[in-house]
């Protein structure tokens, strides 16, 4: 049986895949989804939305997914890795995923082909449809400077009114200074938004939120304040970091046959992974919206 049935859970409460129904909307998170979905929904063109490792942009990415599936008017497909040697590679890319149809990928079309395929494909979807498309991009600070080219052309596809390409860039830090190199593409950046690390509540309420998502329906709290104070303190607040820890300490709670995670159970997970050398040395540091 698995640890998690154990405890009385229905399903792995800190699994670290992208599940967007374990995703915890913190204030930060529901205002970059909420501004992505009017960006979209306005056909405004470009939103980019940046983070450090583990503060959520993937699974940010999934709960957007998610969103556009519901919605009939979307026509959308996501690219989870964008490294790209060229621009033939990448329109390929694109026109194989969209599925156009009446297109041959026998590998002999030219660039020019590619190009009308994909530009008469939104104007069918946008204009003829009345469609929106969507294309998601993540990992996108491995898009080198030539793929951003690509795309900020494709943004030139367009009526009088609106973008015939809406594009989000989910993307690690560096791709701002990226961006910064391409004033022509960083002017239509419609919205842009740098995702921070959780604050001390905000841990609390997501540690919360994927117990009860998990189908633990016990009065009893799992985690005392102390270990939540030193799970978010190691953490730091970021959202891989706090699930990672969770997981680990409902573990070791099982192993050693207690029924609470208090601090002293995490101080001496942490201690033992420490003497391991399995603590990192790197510092985390916040970052602000650009």
């Amino acid at each position: 049986m698995s640890y998690f049935k154990i405890l009385g859970f229905e399903k792995e409460p800190f699994s670290t895949s992208p599940d967007p129904d374990f995703f915890y909307l913190s204030r930060e998170h529901e205002i970059a989804l909420t501004n992505l979905l009017i960006e979209l929904r306005l056909k405004r063109g470009l939103s980019v939305i940046l983070g450090d490792v583990g503060t959520g942009k993937t699974t940010l990415s999934r709960k957007l997914i998610q969103e556009l599936k519901d919605r009939e008017d979307f026509v959308f497909h996501m690219i989870l890795d964008p490294s790209f040697e060229n621009e033939k590679m990448l329109i390929t890319a694109l026109v194989r995923n969209f599925e156009i149809e009446g297109f041959k990928d026998d590998g002999l079309a030219t660039i020019l082909d590619l190009r009308e395929a994909l530009e008469k494909f939104l104007f069918q979807k946008g204009v003829t449809e009345n469609k929106i498309v969507a294309l998601i991009i993540d990992e996108a600070q491995k898009l080198n400077e030539s793929s951003l080219e690509i795309l900020r052309l494709l943004l030139n596809y367009e009526t009088n009114e609106f973008k015939l390409l809406q594009l989000v860039l989910l993307g690690q830090l560096e791709l701002h200074s990226t961006i910064l190199n391409i004033p022509n593409f960083f002017d239509r950046i419609s919205f842009k938004y740098t995702l921070n690390p959780l604050e001390f509540n905000e841990a609390k309420e997501m540690i919360e939120f994927r117990i009860r998502q998990a189908g633990y329906r016990a009065s009893m709290h799992l985690f005392l304040d102390d270990a939540l104070r030193e799970i978010y303190e190691n953490s730091r607040g970021y959202p891989r970091q706090i699930t990672m820890l969770c997981h680990k300490a409902l573990k070791r709670l099982v192993l050693r046959n207690k029924f609470v995670v208090d601090g002293a159970l995490v101080t001496e997970m942490l201690q033992e992974e420490a003497r391991a050398g399995w603590q990192r040395k790197d510092s985390l540091l916040q970052k602000n919206s650009y």
